[in-house]
């Protein structure tokens, strides 16, 4: 067994089966997200072979949708005009970032895969379906937003009420990843531990900000980012 075939077998295991919406195409697309998580973690990580691995399974699970469901697809999506064009701009998404993974541009790789979790939320949006990963994406965003602005803020004189207001909704957001974790999800053993530090980067970050600390409060925020993400990889 080469390298990468070492590697494929090790990434089949971080994708453990989770859970499905009911209709064919979201638990294909529910299917088909969870190699993406592995790419776009891969490419944040900087991680060259095994992003290669990874587009490599993702762009394949994602062009095997599209060639049962972009001419056919079941309701609700049967009602989306747009429902085809979506799936190929999806599709295409992954050959830009396959081209930029060959070329080893892994930043720019990683930025263009994001697009992917937007696409595909829109695409639920749209058709009324909610799955796990619009909870992840929620936390996601606000996170993204306090890690940005969370050291700026750290600085100015009002910037702790700003950075305690931000925490207050990630804190709601991240009590929704608990609660809205379906039956497949909390059964897995992984899952406990790990929303469990998703919450104490909160807790230390809040410890931080009420201390009135700048510095602790970056080193807290450089803490938040890391559980999240893997949490994500497996459950996102």
């Amino acid at each position: 067994m080469g390298p990468k075939d070492a590697l494929i077998a090790g990434l089949g295991l971080l994708g453990a089966t989770l859970g499905f919406a009911g209709d064919a195409a979201t638990d294909a697309m529910t299917a088909a997200y969870k190699p993406y998580r592995i790419a776009l973690f891969r490419t944040n990580s900087k991680s060259q072979v095994e992003s290669e691995v990874a587009i490599v399974q993702a762009a394949q699970a994602w062009r095997d949708l599209v060639l049962k469901f972009s001419k056919n697809p079941p309701p609700p999506y049967d009602r989306d005009a747009d429902f085809g064009k979506a799936l190929t701009d999806v599709d295409a998404v992954y050959a830009r970032a396959t081209a930029e993974i060959n070329e080893q541009k892994l930043t720019e790789a990683h930025e263009t895969l994001e697009k992917v979790r937007d696409l595909l939320a829109e695409i639920r949006r749209r058709n009324n379906v909610i799955v796990y990963s619009d909870h992840m994406n929620a936390y996601h965003a606000e996170m993204e937003q306090l890690l940005t602005q969370g050291p700026k803020w750290a600085s100015q004189t009002q910037g702790f009420y700003l950075l305690m207001e931000k925490l207050g909704s990630m804190e709601y957001l991240a009590a929704r990843l608990r609660s809205e974790a379906p039956p497949e999800v909390t059964s897995d053993a992984a899952f406990a531990p790990a929303m469990k530090l998703v919450e104490q980067s909160l807790a230390g970050l809040r410890e931080a900000v009420l201390a009135q600390d700048a510095t602790r409060v970056r080193e807290a925020l450089s803490k938040v980012k890391g559980p999240y993400s893997q949490l994500f990889l497996k459950f996102g």
